[in-house]
């Protein structure tokens, strides 16, 4: 599969977005909100939905994860909720990114967290974008919501698998 490329700038595209970002695992040390550029930045361990879910018995060989960059414009202001900052080898894992208008174009993004945590993003509009970044490997689970325990213990195998040349 080709490298993936997402732009959002409304809610329609950023409910796409937050589809392929599901399960995305990332370190606390891999955030980055840049005040003077108004942006806000992640790189994460994305799960490869689309090639695990193109046939439907998927081999275990066929599921992947993929490094992308994660990048939202216009950002007036950058909130850790239940996540903190100086744990920046702390694993957390993407449920979702949602967002709340305020007054149009303005709002809320969103990047909600299992186990709670969350980062809020004030925007002045909506202009995200997903890259990914090229180094592949195989995973070793499909992501599971069932069972807690076993979700946390492959977030920390999935962790270990970072590519290492950036």
């Amino acid at each position: 599969m080709d490298d993936l490329k997402l732009i959002a700038f409304d809610g329609e595209d950023l409910t796409t977005l937050s589809a392929h970002m599901q399960d995305a695992i990332i370190r606390v040390g891999d955030i980055a909100y840049l005040p003077r550029e108004r942006r806000f930045v992640a790189i994460a361990n994305r799960f490869d939905w689309q090639s695990a879910l193109d046939g439907v018995d998927t081999p275990k060989s066929e599921i992947k994860r993929r490094r992308t960059a994660l990048r939202f414009e216009y950002v007036n202001s950058a909130r850790l909720l239940k996540i903190k900052r100086e744990a920046s080898d702390a694993v957390l894992e993407l449920l979702n990114i949602e967002f709340n208008e305020d007054e149009a174009p303005n709002g809320t993004i969103t990047l909600n967290f299992s186990g709670g945590g969350a980062i809020e993003l004030k925007v002045e509009c909506i202009e995200a974008q997903l890259s990914d970044l090229g180094p592949v490997w195989r995973a070793s689970s499909v992501p599971a919501h069932s069972d807690d325990d076993a979700k946390e213990n492959a977030h920390e195998d999935e962790a270990k698998n970072e590519p290492v040349n950036e």
